[in-house]
């Protein structure tokens, strides 16, 4: 069996951008495995009424595949699947594409340096193992009693059933997160009646969207500078959040007033508005934008219902004040399972170490990149690397160019693996917790950005801070054996 130099697993933004920098770094010798029929991961994934990015277009795109043709200025699911799709084409992936194969297993191999990777649909091996499945594709199903047992149409967000008329139904929306917000409005046009279920309500700002004309769009192409200048100027404006949220949290006080304005200009019904208005501080969970929500939230059609919910019935809902809500179908907008997004691949390192095994007690990570122990593997999207304030593009970038620079010094040093320092892992580890004390993300609310431990899954500081640590790879920081050596250890065998 060929040795490759890489397999990449996942073909949404992390993965087609690994596959760019290896190629823009002289590699042929690798694959990207698919577990679907074509590219766009979360994009792919998520086709539910409504879908778009809550980040300005021009900026969650990748900065050496500018679009100036986006037709609004946040994108919306079809449109960024699109862009994914063009960008397989341009830059030459589709040869190095495998679709339909669902990685199960990896399993290092410390005599002769490669990972073995199990597919559904055959093995391969490589000297690298480049995780790019992303976070947000193992949907969260609600913790209630009964769900099992309901007798009608029932489906999360993720899994959007198109086949099913809205019209005239009576249906339950379970969780108010970054997708009911987006779904919501879009099916209370359709039904009989909308039953909201909400937990904790959401801070949710106005949405800036509008349409590009094709005269800015012309500029934007042809107009030296101008998209370079509308992308900067995105960045900064996104990026002068992190102030808020990770150093000096109690500036976001002043921000609260201001979204409180808003709620209230948008919801008149004082007991209504109440139900809607979060009691935590703003950014200890998603902030979401919307300008649909609201206004859906008060159609006489739409019930919001935020006592708990005690069962599912076989025909509906029933909160626990004993009232039951007859429904024809269940909506779960509860969002994905993120820390568990590695759970469906058994990855097995050095000495039997299983990746999954390891991170029951804590998810440690060097540059939320590389893992001690798990030599040659390399994470995008890893842990502590999500953001609550700016492009995630920009973090996939920063890890795929770090990920690739190792690669061509394992080649330009004749390294059989790299494998991170436990002491290196163990520093970073104790620096994230100390920015993390002062973040926003430590005031007390429970989010999908937590563990169940409680550790928080983003970077606690600017993406700045992230890409200057990421802009090269420090040898040093890893234990390295040569091919001659592994060579030598082999025969020995």
């Amino acid at each position: 069996m060929a040795i490759l130099d890489a397999i990449v697993v996942g073909a949404g933004f992390s993965g087609l951008c690994a596959g760019v920098q290896l190629r823009e770094a002289g590699f042929r010798d690798f694959l990207i495995l698919e577990k679907a029929d074509r590219v766009g991961g979360t994009w792919r994934e998520n086709t539910y009424p409504g879908a778009a990015c809550d980040v300005p277009s021009h900026l969650y795109s990748y900065s050496f595949a500018p679009n100036p043709h986006w037709s609004r200025a946040y994108g919306g699911q079809a449109e960024i699947l699109a862009y994914l799709e063009g960008v397989a084409d341009r830059f030459g992936l589709r040869p190095h594409l495998r679709f339909n194969h669902a990685v199960t297993e990896a399993q290092f191999d410390e005599l002769t340096g490669v990972w073995h990777v199990r597919t559904d649909h055959g093995d391969f091996t490589a000297r690298a193992l480049m995780l790019g499945n992303g976070a947000l594709h193992i949907p969260q199903l609600p913790n209630v009693p009964g769900l099992d047992r309901f007798t009608g149409a029932k489906f999360h967000s993720a899994r959007w059933d198109h086949s099913y008329d809205f019209k005239g139904k009576r249906v339950a929306v379970i969780g108010t997160g970054a997708s009911a917000i987006q779904f919501v409005p879009r099916i209370a046009r359709e039904v009989e009646q909308l039953h909201v279920f909400q937990r904790t309500p959401p801070w949710i700002v106005p949405k800036r969207d509008r349409e590009i004309g094709p005269r800015e769009r012309w500029a934007l192409e042809h107009v030296p500078g101008a998209h370079a200048l509308r992308r900067t100027a995105l960045y900064w404006l996104m990026e002068s959040r992190v102030i808020g949220f990770a150093y000096a949290p109690s500036v976001l006080a002043y921000a609260e007033k201001l979204v409180k304005r808003f709620i209230a200009n948008q919801v008149p019904d004082p007991t209504l508005r109440a139900k809607l208005t979060p009691d935590y501080r703003l950014g200890c969970k998603r902030v979401l934008i919307s300008n649909e929500y609201y206004p859906a939230m008060q159609r006489p059609n739409v019930e919001l219902v935020t006592d708990g919910i005690a069962e599912v019935t076989a025909t509906g809902v029933r909160t626990k004040d004993g009232v039951e809500r007859e429904v024809d179908a269940i909506v779960c907008g509860t969002g994905f399972r993120v820390s568990e997004y590695l759970s469906s691949i058994k990855i097995v390192g050095r000495g039997g170490t299983e990746l999954n095994a390891a991170w029951r007690t804590s998810l440690r990570n060097y540059l939320g990149i590389t893992v001690s122990g798990f030599p040659n593997l390399f994470l995008l999207m890893g842990p502590n690397t999500g953001l609550g304030h700016n492009s995630m593009i920009f973090m996939i970038e920063a890890q795929a160019r770090y990920a690739v620079q190792a690669l061509s010094a394992m080649k330009r040093d004749k390294i059989a693996f790299l494998d991170v320092r436990p002491e290196v892992e163990a520093r970073f580890r104790d620096q994230l917790a100390d920015k993390m004390k002062g973040t926003v993300w430590m005031t007390g609310c429970q989010s999908w950005y937590q563990t169940e431990s409680g550790e928080v899954f983003l970077w606690p500081a600017a993406t700045l801070d992230y890409w200057w640590r990421t802009r090269t790879v420090a040898l040093a920081d890893y234990d390295t054996r040569s091919l001659a050596a592994a060579r030598r250890q082999l025969d020995a065998a």
